[in-house]
């Protein structure tokens, strides 16, 4: 492939197709979640979220930032696919060893009970095996051809679903929910491996060439650093919270991995946002700087306007949502539920804020900002856990999502002249409309269900920001073309 096949249709086409793959996966995979939680309950639930957690900080040891590299220098020469790809499969091969015998040393350390080792075992083969796969779909992504990829994530979730799910009808336990992840893994593995074979010809070796290996582990250097900061900002709260929970680490996991499934949830949206806006603000760092300050205020506008009444929302109807969907058993992840979801105003603003930045070659200070929220979250997970156990999870996950945000936003200043008063009559409207919601929400939730309150809080809020004008019929309208044009 050349660089003239690299056809705008082709790259929305490509985008159409990984789009649409990944919201039916991150449906697929809240579906199932619900199901599996209920299922084994909130201690069984632990020790299935604590193993993943271990072996995914593990994980990036093997990959140490070589996919990225695999898809950019591939795009740019896919006639050297076959020497990349033979290093890095090679180098894999080493690290995945080295990767593995590290879980099982640090899972013996500790002195968990067998099954929890059992369950750390298994989770250490999908590391394992979706490293691999990860490399080899970045070598389509590379070629432009995100096809396979779109069609593989999702049957991966339905083999998962389909498998678990049998195992919970059998009453297997949450040994055989990993097996279900390993089924799918290995089915990843294959499936991107026979493609391999017969679409790229791909022939693998085992292949160190020294002089290839030092320069994409030089360029990797980066894409592994940022890597292990977003990891370990990520899972490092539930491994510390099991380790430091005592004898009911498994259970706060539990509940604390309901109330943060939940909250993330809603993470596609500000993602979808960014994918949007990155390539536009990537050309207007270069031609006009006025044009790149409007579109950093309509995506912090955008995605204020989305996630204020989700926090607020959510926050109302905290505790009929988690009895509504779990039951009496995850009673408990009500308070760090209501905590985790204020969260969600910086995660959302966070993404426009990053974008802006690696569009404007500030990626460096990007991956400064994630190590240091990272470092937050470990130093506050640290000293609230013996103290207030999942609560202070919670609330070193919500401080540490802010310090991420702030720590970029203060940057965009140095780049761009933004409309201040815009953003902040922006968030005194959203924040109004949704404090209306929010006292609607508390005044019918005790005679009205749950599935009623969600409408009904969305009916107000929009209102209430219509009346305060601080969502107008240009607005509407925007929006209504856009989902138009999609569905041509």
């Amino acid at each position: 492939m050349t660089a003239s096949s690299y056809h705008p249709d082709r790259i929305a086409r490509n985008t159409s197709y990984l789009t649409l793959a990944l919201a039916i996966q991150k449906v697929l995979s809240f579906a199932y979640f619900i199901y599996i939680s209920r299922a084994v309950g909130h201690e069984e639930l632990g020790k299935y979220l604590f193993a993943l957690s271990v072996t995914t900080i593990f994980g990036i040891f093997i990959d140490i930032g070589l996919n990225s590299v695999l898809t950019r220098e591939i795009a740019k020469d896919p006639e050297k696919t076959s020497t990349y790809l033979n290093t890095t499969f090679s180098l894999k091969l080493l690290t995945s060893l080295a990767a593995y015998g590290a879980v099982i040393v640090f899972i013996n350390i500790l002195g968990y009970p067998e099954v929890t080792k059992q369950l750390v075992y298994l989770s250490g083969l999908v590391m394992i095996l979706d490293s691999f796969t990860l490399s080899f779909y970045a070598i389509f992504r590379g070629h432009q051809i995100l096809k396979y990829e779109s069609i593989g994530v999702i049957i991966n979730k339905v083999v998962v679903i389909g498998v678990g799910v049998l195992g919970v009808l059998a009453h297997r336990g949450v040994k055989f929910l990993i097996l279900a992840i390993l089924f799918g893994s290995l089915f990843n593995v294959i499936y991107t491996l026979t493609l391999l074979l017969v679409k790229i010809r791909w022939r693998p070796a085992f292949f160190l060439n020294r002089a290839v290996l030092k320069t994409l582990l030089r360029i990797a250097l980066p894409f592994a650093v940022a890597s292990i900061f977003v990891t370990v900002f990520g899972y490092i709260d539930t491994v510390l919270l099991n380790i430091m929970g005592g004898a009911r680490g498994d259970s706060y996991v539990g509940w604390y991995g309901t109330a943060y499934k939940l909250t993330y949830a809603f993470q596609f949206i500000p993602l979808a946002v960014a994918a949007a806006v990155f390539p536009a603000m990537s050309s207007y760092f270069v031609v006009s700087r006025g044009l790149l300050a409007r579109t950093f205020e309509r995506a912090i506008y955008y995605l204020t306007v989305i996630s204020m009444p989700i926090a607020l929302g959510v926050f109302a109807i905290a505790d009929k949502l988690i009895l509504r969907i779990w039951g009496k058993a995850f009673e408990a992840s009500i308070t760090p539920l209501r905590i985790l979801i204020f969260s969600l105003i910086f995660l959302f603003a966070s993404y426009p804020v990053g974008s802006l930045l690696n569009a404007c070659n500030r990626q460096t200070r990007n991956t400064v900002n994630m190590g240091i929220a990272m470092v937050v979250n470990i130093i506050l997970n640290v000293i609230l856990i013996p103290h207030y156990t999942f609560l202070g999870t919670s609330i070193a996950s919500l401080v540490a999502v802010f310090v991420l945000f702030a720590s970029g936003f203060v940057v965009v200043r140095q780049i761009i002249d933004y409309d201040k008063k815009f953003l902040l009559k922006t968030l005194f409207k959203t924040l109004f409309s949704a404090g209306i919601m929010l006292v609607v929400l508390f005044l019918l939730k005790p005679s009205l269900s749950v599935m009623l309150l969600i409408p009904i809080g969305i009916a107000v809020y929009f209102a209430v920001l219509f009346i305060v004008r601080g969502f107008g019929q240009r607005e509407y309208v925007r929006i209504y073309h856009s989902v138009m044009r999609k569905l041509k």
